[in-house]
């Protein structure tokens, strides 16, 4: 009898076990996007972008520091400390460009029509950041527009992007989209469906030698249209 009891006993001991190895496992699987560092690689020549993004998402929005050269094919350099606007497309850890679709830079003030790259000479559209003042994780990126003092917070479906603005009280704030930004453009077009409602398309050159994008773009507040 008691040979018995203490199998029984070392049975439920090591089912015990069994359930507690069982559940740590369960809560290491549940927390793992917490050790994701969308930085990783962003230096260097990692040639990848920290923003937002689903796996097998049509969506990559990610701002762009860096335009041009082997080390700014994912449009974003560590190093730099000036964005030129948040594309749409991205392409990671590749040794050479494309991408960088359908731009959108959120401004105040007097409207530049320019980015400013490479010369920083030229009053452009781009604004200074801090990574202090950036943070990102899976699917979501912010980061403080210093020039502007507008806060930017992005984020993904598989198939959208949505963009979130603050905007510091200002005599004009503006929404500027760039069709030439990056490669070059064969052909563009933005259409005004209504006050909050856009749609467009680009088609580039670079890497692919014809690619095209459409897209529309709802806004949350009515807008005044200025080309």
């Amino acid at each position: 009898k008691k040979r018995k009891t203490f199998v029984v006993i070392h049975g439920i001991i090591l089912l015990f076990f069994l359930w507690v190895g069982y559940q740590c496992k369960l809560s290491k699987e549940k927390d793992v996007a917490g050790w994701v560092d969308p930085f990783i690689g962003t230096g260097g020549h990692g040639h990848t972008y920290p923003g937002a993004a689903l796996p097998f998402g049509m969506v990559q929005l990610s701002p762009d520091t860096r335009l041009t050269g082997w080390d700014g094919c994912s449009g974003y350099h560590y190093s730099d400390n000036t964005i030129y606007g948040f594309c749409h497309t991205h392409l990671s850890g590749t040794g050479i460009s494309d991408y960088g679709d359908i731009l959108f830079m959120p401004t105040t003030g007097d409207i530049r029509l320019q980015s400013g790259y490479p010369d920083e000479k030229i009053a452009g559209y781009g604004s200074l950041f801090s990574h202090q003042k950036e943070k990102a994780s899976p699917g979501f990126y912010a980061v403080h527009l210093d020039d502007y003092g507008i806060d930017v917070e992005l984020t993904v479906t598989k198939r959208a992007g949505f963009h979130k603005y603050i905007f510091p009280e200002s005599d004009r704030s503006n929404i500027l989209i760039d069709l030439t930004h990056r490669d070059q453009v064969i052909e563009s077009s933005i259409n005004i469906i209504d006050d909050s409602t856009i749609e467009g398309m680009r088609r580039s050159s670079a890497w692919a030698k014809d690619q095209i994008v459409y897209f529309a773009a709802k806004f949350s507040r009515p807008f005044d249209v200025k080309t």
